[in-house]
């Protein structure tokens, strides 16, 4: 079994949580902010769709338009240590927040599967 597989199940086990996995063929979106470690960095995640497995992340603020979220297979953030990878095991309507000092958070958005709390703030 990947290691990176089993740490998410375990975090999930830990949170009471269901393990969703986020097949490592699949996509991410994620900003460049992200990809160079920013912080805070922050993920939500929608129902899966197509070759996506519903996971956003960025770095600092979120912004709208088309070239925000660059398409990323979950293998390569994998193999790249990234630090949000124990979190990709997280179901859908899930967010998480890393911060500085170690500050982690993880929270459920039923704005995400079409609820109306939350925002992406």
């Amino acid at each position: 079994m990947n290691p990176h597989n089993e740490e998410q199940r375990r975090f999930c086990r830990a949170n009471n949580l269901e393990y969703f996995a986020a097949d490592e063929e699949k996509k991410i979106g994620i900003s460049s902010g992200a990809l160079v470690g920013l912080l805070p960095l922050h993920g939500l995640r929608h129902r899966p769709e197509g070759d996506a497995t519903g996971w956003y992340i960025w770095a600092n603020d979120y912004e709208e338009g088309p070239d925000f979220f660059n398409a990323m297979h979950v293998m390569h953030a994998v193999d790249a240590n990234m630090p949000f990878v124990k979190y990709l095991g997280l179901p859908p309507g899930w967010r998480f927040l890393i911060g500085e000092g170690g500050y982690e958070d993880i929270w459920y958005d039923a704005s995400l599967l079409g609820g109306d709390e939350g925002d992406l703030d």
